[in-house]
């Protein structure tokens, strides 16, 4: 079972599970942690516990969450315990109203920007802590220790059993280049592709482009590779899907066999590379060592001929020039991913993954 469970491809696949599942034995620990010893007003333990590991986080961002959310609750706690005490001094009401109104304003003002999680807790902590500013501070106080031992099972369960972006990262683009490779080949064998169909497996490689971008900022912490590296091999997998796109709307996905035939020899070794490079980087990504697993280190792609060109009926040359550029950004993105495979291939460095 911890073989299953540590493996990168079910958290892959699996990362919403896992999450809830980590939720759930943390939220069971909360409860025995202040309930099975009788600390009063337990159940902010369990809130504070929500608030911090409700929503999905990887582990490239673990650190700096952890690190805003111990500042966002303890601040929150200290200013509801402030206002507990000015109450009491004063005994206004109105007056304690205000400033908490005035503390929530301003926590707004810096939930909008870098700071905006430990704005958003610092104001969610605050009104744990002092209610509207009437709690005795006996209660303050206990409300305080739950925040806090809240806060603590919530980072201790942050750590067990990490969900890494670099996997969803990898796998994304992997998914994504090898259906890439299937459209690239169907469109030179001349398989009849249903223009709906087509539209379907384009929108969906689309979808999963843009999902990779929300990932960058995780991956780039994980892998220590500076985003804009991440970045650019984002550019150039749009750019690969671009020129299939352009191909397959073109003049080559109406051509009869004899004139694709003619495609295929004009264009040489440069066309038939390019679906098997396509499927090692799939293949590299998807199960790491990337060399091992067809990740060629140089690759076979040869300089384009411009006479080959000249050899085609005019509606093909386009293509044929379409089809040279779609070969070149290949060789790009195959030369990036092997650079920086020492990086994203993260079993190798763990010994655990490596067992998986």
């Amino acid at each position: 079972m911890v073989r299953t469970i540590t493996s990168p491809y079910y958290r892959y696949r699996h990362a919403k599970v896992l999450h809830s599942l980590r939720v759930g034995v943390a939220m069971l620990v909360s409860i025995l942690a202040t309930t099975g010893i009788n600390i009063p007003h337990g159940i902010w333990s369990s809130v504070t516990l929500l608030v911090v590991i409700g929503g999905l986080q990887h582990h490239g961002n673990i650190r700096k969450k952890a690190a805003d959310r111990a500042a966002g609750t303890l601040l929150g706690a200290v200013i509801g315990l402030l206002l507990i005490l000015t109450q009491n001094l004063t005994g206004s009401l109105p007056l304690t109203y205000v400033l908490m109104s005035i503390v929530a304003g301003i926590c707004a003002w810096f939930a909008i920007g870098s700071s905006g999680y430990i704005g958003l807790l610092t104001a969610i902590t605050m009104c744990i802590v002092a209610g509207h500013g009437d709690n005795l501070i006996d209660v303050g106080l206990w409300r305080t220790l739950n925040v806090l031992i809240g806060i603590v099972i919530a980072l201790a369960f942050s750590f067990v059993l990490p969900l890494h972006a670099t996997y969803s990262w990898r796998y994304g683009i992997a998914d994504n280049l090898r259906a890439c490779a299937q459209i690239y080949t169907r469109l030179l064998e001349g398989d009849t592709i249903n223009e709906d169909e087509q539209v379907k497996r384009f929108l969906a490689i689309n979808k999963r482009l843009v999902q990779l971008r929300s990932l960058m900022p995780s991956v780039a912490k994980e892998i220590d590779v500076p985003q804009a590296r991440l970045e650019e091999i984002q550019r150039l997998h749009r750019s690969v899907l671009s020129s299939l796109e352009l191909l397959a709307i073109g003049p080559l996905m109406r051509a009869d066999a004899a004139a694709r035939a003619a495609y295929v020899r004009a264009c040489g070794v440069e066309v038939l590379a390019v679906r098997g490079i396509l499927l090692a980087m799939a293949r590299g990504l998807r199960f790491g060592r990337a060399t091992h697993f067809g990740i060629p280190a140089a690759s076979p792609l040869a300089q384009a001929h411009g006479d080959a060109a000249l050899e085609l009926p005019p509606d093909l040359q386009g293509p044929y020039w379409l089809g040279q550029r779609l070969a070149e950004q290949v060789e790009r993105l195959r030369a990036l991913l092997l650079e920086t495979e020492p990086n994203w291939d993260i079993e190798r460095r763990s010994p655990v993954l490596q067992k998986a």
